[in-house]
């Protein structure tokens, strides 16, 4: 018998389907889910949220360390930038000191 599953129970089968790292394929297979209706699901989801593309953490990584500021010593001027400052920026500014 055929079973009707709203959009919201789909994004849920989706992203059980893309949490399991398992293929499409194989994830339809193991739930008695017919390929066909996954994929029509997912572009009918993928239409109706725009452009919008949902990310899946691969790696947590922590930061533990403290990142000092870049200090620049020129003559009798300390200029001090964030550590994350472009390297392009700090090449124009070395060359507008230099």
């Amino acid at each position: 018998m055929r079973k009707t599953r709203s959009l919201e129970q789909w994004r849920s089968i989706i992203e059980e389907q893309q949490a399991s790292d398992l293929t499409i394929t194989d994830y339809c297979q193991q739930h008695v889910l017919s390929k066909t209706s996954f994929y029509a699901a997912r572009s009918k989801l993928n239409e109706s949220s725009g452009s919008f593309v949902r990310a899946k953490v691969a790696k947590h990584v922590d930061v533990t360390e403290h990142q000092l500021s870049i200090t620049l010593e020129v003559g009798k001027v300390n200029v001090s930038l964030p550590p994350t400052t472009p390297a392009s920026y700090l090449g124009q500014l070395l060359r507008e000191l230099a």
